[in-house]
């Protein structure tokens, strides 16, 4: 798991400075927010390298379970080692940003009888997750006050607060993130 955002640009959205216990708390809840925001959207963000091992479809094609793809490393089918095709007619497999194509072989019918190993993720953080990642940190500190609390009337002013596990602009800004398809269908 890798913080999706930094110290400094959640300091910046909160416009100061914090001090060496409230950097320690900061950088706890960027790590938190990361970790929930990978979770609900069921993807880690930045480039990792994946050991899949996976049943094949009988199919020439076969989705990946993270992406964007940015490399292949090796393909095997049954024990099998497919090549990397050397042009887009040539046999072998060849990838998009999403799946991995076979030409002249198939991904054979059977239970985990597919290891792929590839390279996906983004080379950093999109602005709209760290935006998404730095509002929940945001949200968390400032309840630090008033965990639990709905509401507060003071001087015949009443202020209500969120109560979520999120509020609604940063789920919709995530929610573009969240596969279509469950990952177990693919």
């Amino acid at each position: 798991m890798t913080d999706l955002t930094t110290l400094a640009n959640v300091a910046g959205w909160l416009r100061y400075t914090p001090n060496t216990a409230d950097s320690a708390l900061l950088s706890r809840l960027i790590t938190a927010a990361s970790d929930f925001v990978e979770a609900w959207c069921g993807r880690t963000f930045l480039s990792a390298r994946y050991d899949e091992l996976r049943s094949g479809n009988g199919h020439r094609m076969l989705t990946l379970n993270n992406t964007p793809c940015t490399a292949v490393a090796s393909v095997t089918i049954d024990g099998v080692a497919i090549p990397a095709a050397a042009g887009p007619t040539a046999s072998g497999y060849r990838f998009t940003d999403t799946m991995v194509i076979l030409n002249g072989y198939c991904f054979g019918r059977g239970i985990a009888n597919v290891e792929l190993v590839y390279t996906a993720g983004f080379a950093s953080v999109p602005p709209g997750v760290e935006q998404a990642v730095i509002d929940l940190v945001a949200l968390r500190y400032r309840e630090l006050d008033r965990i639990g609390m709905a509401s507060q009337s003071v001087g015949g002013e009443t202020t209500a607060y969120v109560i979520r596990d999120m509020p609604p602009q940063v789920a919709t800004a995530l929610a573009s993130w969240k596969p279509v398809v469950p990952r177990e269908l693919v």
